[in-house]
């Protein structure tokens, strides 16, 4: 069985920046564990940043509060973490929460708290593809669970 680095708050864990989760529907996160070893992880807590917590947007290289507050350390170090996690379990890719200035590949908030999103990766995605693993976002989640019916 192959493994899959997931985003915890996709699991139901609360551990959303407001203390909520993003969970999967349940038929969805069973569909995937027909196929996969689902390994949880949140970057921001494993960074050390607080559930809940401010929420915070890229803003090029740092990572800030919507206080203002520079929490670029934070999530390097969960990025650090994921990949971590990513390489005791052999994982090749990971579904991670789409836009999250940690998880978000492809498309991120823009660092205004507006609501924008520009072109660009969370820390935790950039680290993970860079390293060869392969991220995508919960949109993706029906070609994965298709590919469990294929096999």
């Amino acid at each position: 069985m192959e493994n899959l680095l997931i985003s915890a708050c996709l699991l139901g864990d609360e551990c959303k920046y407001s203390g909520g989760s993003n969970a999967l529907p349940e038929e969805t996160i069973e569909k995937l564990r027909t196929r996969y070893r689902l390994i949880p992880v949140c970057p921001e807590t494993a960074g050390g940043l607080p559930t809940p917590r401010d929420p915070s947007e890229r803003l090029g290289e740092r990572v800030v509060s919507c206080r203002g507050a520079d929490v670029t350390a934070q999530f390097k170090k969960g990025a650090e973490a994921a990949l971590t996690l990513a390489r005791r379990y052999g994982c090749t890719t990971a579904l991670m929460k789409e836009h999250s200035p940690s998880c978000g590949s492809g498309l991120i908030y823009d660092g205004s708290f507006s609501g924008k999103l520009v072109k660009g990766d969370g820390c935790a995605a950039e680290l993970l593809k860079a390293a060869g693993v392969s991220v995508v976002g919960e949109n993706m989640t029906e070609l994965l669970t298709m590919a469990c019916k294929a096999e």
